[in-house]
């Protein structure tokens, strides 16, 4: 039973009003539904309906509105539904009533005759009528001194008698201030007919960053493996997230995981044929066919699922078997015995109709290791083209191993599939593993390169690298493709930490992968090796263990080009002013090119393409390849690898100004990078989020970043992050109108002599500096870093780098050459494919020209930005564009007529969304903005159109 007391009057009130429950996770849209009925906003309905599967968070809801607006000074009663109390009458009504049973004494005899009745279990029951007629007045007479509200948890376990009173409350109370708020199963519906005025929210389940984050919260919370496990088992359901982190085992994936008797009763009633049918497929696992089920059952007859059905436990739809409720498959494990699960297995091995299921089936059933049952595992662990499920398969069959050379064999195979899968805890517990094994030098080197792929994306460049330079010495060993994999690695992390010392080292380390013998000799020495020992076993099939996104060593004819792409991506990391020559000598063979299918060395190459493509401005070339790579290790899971081209794809996008899509990945890797905790992916994540805020017009409000994310980040060893947030900054403070503080974040890119803080991103930012100084009179301290960066371009700097250049002259070199420069940086057509830094320069050349007073040529330059930026969405841009067209005295195009005339095409869309009734959520996700920037942008609106609140958008629109 939950009873809220009667709040206490005068200065006590606060020491006994009970402290608001901390707010839930993942759950703002429904608490904004649920806040907007409580306080009868406009529009709102009176009675709210929470409908949700166990465990969804429907009386974590409940119980923090109901602590709201007891500290809003409101009257909150409350009950709950017991199935046990059904049959007894008023059971749910005297919860409700008792803590204002005083109240009675104000209505009448009669109806307080009635609620004395009520609230005694042992006085004959009054008439259904009267005491509708009683409770009705007693709330009414409530709502008088203060609002009122109802609160029912578990609606559905209330007798019906109650139900119809409070559909009667709702009905007949319309006018008063009561609110009433109930929960219930959303698979039993509630009897009656639910009145005007009443509205339902589907609890869904939590969205993979709030359940990650419920998870962190914890006690004793886990990692690794078992935390992806955890989350993947859960489905986002708050409750399971809890119980299995509580009861969960640390140990090896076979395990049942205990759960809450949430489905005891159920399970109990069911027969025993239903019983063993619901363990077999709790034991296949969700989605199985059903004919697979009845084939290991040894039965035809599907009406064994019929009471398992009709107790809400699973779902039987299209030949698959559902269970209904993430916590079910724990609770049927613990209800049989391993022996009975071991039978399940063996039977469902039998039967099974791939190698895959077959292996995975005879793994959980075994007791002791096997090579057969380890090697059929191993063989099939890539089979689904999932770096989850073959990590997770190559480890079991690692467990199974019973010698030591193949058991460090597959620790490191599984080792490089969780490197891929991205999670750190679960690489560095494998990589403890495997070091325990005196493995050959081939492996040794693999794993030292999946341990520092994951070191670097956990920002530790330093040590990264150290481990990719000591593994070094075992290239010989390890192929050439695997060395030159680890070097072009080795890049990648010298690019994240943009130190002079490791792009320095980087020659050597090449110098060294060219040395190494051919790909075909580690395995050939590895097994010769273990013949010579006695350990070989003719019936272990050799684990790959390349490194780079191969799923194999790559084929003869594929080999040349991928070397030479690796080396040439090393190169342009070293000096990417030179990329621009490398790139036209890469040519590829027919599975590595954009739209073919993805051949053993096709990722890698298109990585390393790309890079190269990426660091010599080709943006076409750049996205035609990471997008294909994109896709490709999105379908895998592989997002340890994707975190190392995604940050490329997304500066190439927002750049292009493709600012939809990048908005919409860095969403879609932002919810990747919080769940595996990959803080300087996140951090770079953030800065692009800012980024694409400040061309879009709509900096949100400080801070604008996550503390604890960048307190993990040292931004001296990863000066590519610091680089992007000294531009995101920037552009957030130039957006603003704050020049000073757009110089100060912008000239930290580069040194007090004008060497760039990181060679590539800092280049990238000079016309943006060039604004900052002009602006702020400091064009003399800008000099020195102009001269710096054009000489280190040389002779032939990209069309970018041509464009920003000639900007950055024009509004900081000498002003006798002003126009000539703005002309050279418009004049190249093929700089459209950088369509904001281009409208960029056109708009501060339509600046000069009206300021030269030559206001028709000011007008056609400024026009163009004004559409150009329309098209973008870039609102920053095309606010400016429309100021400076109103001071060459240009006619105010059509749409800027009206109340919304001031603001730019993103802030008028959000305003007529907010005026049409949509909330932040709502908006957000059809403009592709998170709520927090449609906040933003309506807090920056309201004085613009002499409004203060939300309400006011409608009448002001209309009026205008």
């Amino acid at each position: 039973m939950t009873v809220q007391p009667p709040e206490p009057a005068g200065a006590a009130a606060a020491a006994h009003r009970p402290a608001v429950t901390p707010r839930p996770v993942g759950r703002d849209a429904e608490i904004e539904r649920i806040d907007q009925c409580v306080t009868r906003a406009p529009g709102s309905p009176q009675a709210l309906l929470l409908l949700g599967e166990e465990g969804i968070g429907r009386t974590t809801l409940l119980r923090h509105a109901r602590d709201l607006a007891a500290d809003r000074g409101m009257l909150v009663l409350s009950a709950q539904g017991w199935t046990a109390d059904r049959g007894s009458a008023h059971a749910c009504l005297r919860q409700l009533l008792a803590p204002v049973r005083g109240g009675a004494a104000a209505l009448d005899a009669t109806h307080r005759r009635t609620l004395d009745a009520v609230l005694d279990p042992a006085a004959d029951g009054p008439d259904d009528a009267d005491v509708r007629s009683a409770v009705l007045g007693l709330l009414a007479r409530l709502a008088v001194s203060r609002p009122v509200l109802v609160c029912v948890d578990d609606a559905h376990a209330c007798d019906h008698a109650f139900l119809d009173l409070m559909w009667a409350t709702v009905r007949l109370l319309g006018g008063r201030a009561v609110t009433v708020l109930l929960t219930a199963r959303a698979d039993a519906p509630l009897p009656g007919p639910q009145p005007p005025g009443t509205a339902r929210v589907y609890l869904a389940p939590l969205g993979a960053v709030p359940a990650a984050a419920l998870l962190d919260r914890q006690p004793s919370a886990p990692t690794g493996r078992r935390r992806l496990r955890i989350l993947a088992e859960a489905e986002g359901n708050p409750l399971a997230l809890v119980e299995l982190v509580r009861r969960a085992p640390a140990g090896p994936r076979g395990r049942p995981l205990p759960a809450p008797d949430v489905f005891g009763e159920r399970l109990a009633a069911l027969p025993d044929a239903t019983g063993r049918a619901l363990l077999y497929a709790a034991v296949a696992g969700t989605g199985e066919p059903v004919t697979a089920l009845m084939s290991a059952l040894g039965t035809d007859d599907l009406t064994v699922w019929a009471p398992a059905e009709a107790a809400g436990l699973v779902t039987i739809a299209e030949d698959r078997c559902v269970l209904r409720h993430p916590l079910l498959r724990s609770a049927v494990l613990l209800r049989h015995p391993a022996s009975e699960r071991q039978r399940a297995h063996r039977d469902l091995a039998e039967t099974a109709a791939h190698p895959a299921a077959r292996a995975r089936h005879l793994a959980a059933a075994a007791v002791r290791p096997g090579e057969s049952v380890a090697a059929a595992l191993a063989d099939a662990a890539w089979s689904r083209g999932d770096a989850m499920v073959a990590a997770h398969a190559l480890e079991r069959a690692a467990r199974l191993s019973p010698r030591r050379p193949q058991r460090a064999r597959r620790l490191a195979a599984a080792l490089l599939a969780a490197h891929e899968v991205g999670d750190p805890g679960w690489v560095r517990d494998l990589y403890g593993r495997f070091a325990r094994y005196a493995a050959h030098q081939a492996m040794t080197c693999r794993a030292a390169g999946a341990l520092a792929s994951v070191r670097s994306q956990e920002a530790a460049q330093r040590e990264a690298f150290d481990l990719l330079t000591h593994a070094s010495e075992h290239f010989p060993a390890a192929g050439r493709s695997a060395a030159l994999a680890s070097v072009g690695l080795a890049a990648v992390i010298a690019d994240r930490s943009g130190l002079p010392e490791h792009r320095t080292a980087l020659a050597a380390l090449l110098d060294r992968a060219r040395s190494g013998g051919s790909d075909a000799g580690p395995v050939q020495a590895e097994q010769a090796a273990d013949e010579a020992r006695g350990d070989h076993d003719t019936g272990a099939a050799p684990v790959d263990l390349s490194l780079g996104g191969l799923t194999r060593s790559p084929g003869r004819a594929e080999a040349p080009y991928l070397h030479r792409a690796l080396e040439a991506h090393v190169a342009a990391v070293v000096r990417p002013q030179d990329a621009g020559r490398l790139l036209p000598g890469l040519g590829g063979p027919a599975g590595a090119l954009p739209g073919a299918p993805d051949t053993p060395g096709a990722v890698a190459y298109r990585m390393a393409l790309a890079s190269v493509a990426y660091h010599a401005d080709e943006a076409e070339v750049c996205l035609s390849h990471l997008h294909a790579v994109d896709a490709a290790l999105r379908d895998r899971r592989a997002f340890g690898l994707r975190g190392w081209s995604v940050l490329a794809l997304l500066d190439t996008l927002v750049n292009t100004g493709r600012f939809t899509q990048a908005e919409a990945l860095v969403r879609e890797a932002g919810e990747q990078a919080a769940i595996l905790r990959l803080p300087r992916l996140q951090a770079d994540l953030e800065t692009h989020a800012l980024t694409l805020r400040a061309l879009r017009g709509a900096v949100p409000a400080e801070p604008w970043f996550t503390p604890s994310v960048w307190h993990a980040v040292a931004l001296e060893e990863n000066r590519a992050t610091y680089a992007r947030l000294l531009r995101a900054r920037g552009l957030a403070c130039l957006a603003q109108g704050d020049h000073d503080g757009g110089w100060r974040n912008l000239r930290e890119l580069f040194t007090a002599d004008g060497a760039p803080l990181h060679p590539f991103l800092s280049p990238r930012s000079i016309a943006e500096l060039a604004v900052a100084a002009q602006r702020t009179g400091r064009t003399d301290d800008f000099a020195p870093v102009l001269e710096r960066v054009g000489a280190e371009q040389g002779d032939r700097p990209s069309v970018r780098m041509t464009l920003l250049l000639h900007h950055a002259t024009a509004l900081a070199g000498p002003s006798a050459r002003t126009e000539d420069h703005f002309r050279l940086a418009l004049a190249n057509l093929e700089a459209e494919r950088w369509p904001w830094e281009r409208a960029h320069a056109r708009l501060n050349y339509g600046i000069w020209l009206r300021r030269a007073r030559r206001t028709l040529e000011a007008r056609q330059q400024l026009s163009a930005v004004r559409e150009a930026a329309e098209r973008l969405g870039a609102g920053v841009l095309e606010a400016a564009a429309a100021r400076e067209l109103r001071a060459s005295g240009a006619a105010p195009l059509p749409e800027a007529a009206g109340p919304l005339g001031e603001l730019t095409a993103q802030q008028r869309q959000i305003v007529r969304m907010a005026a049409g009734g949509l909330s932040n959520r709502e908006i957000g996700e059809r403009l592709c903005l998170s709520p927090r920037t449609v906040s933003s942008h309506l807090y920056n609106v309201y004085p613009k159109l002499g409004v203060s609140r939300r309400q006011q958008l409608r009448d002001l629109l209309q009026e205008g």
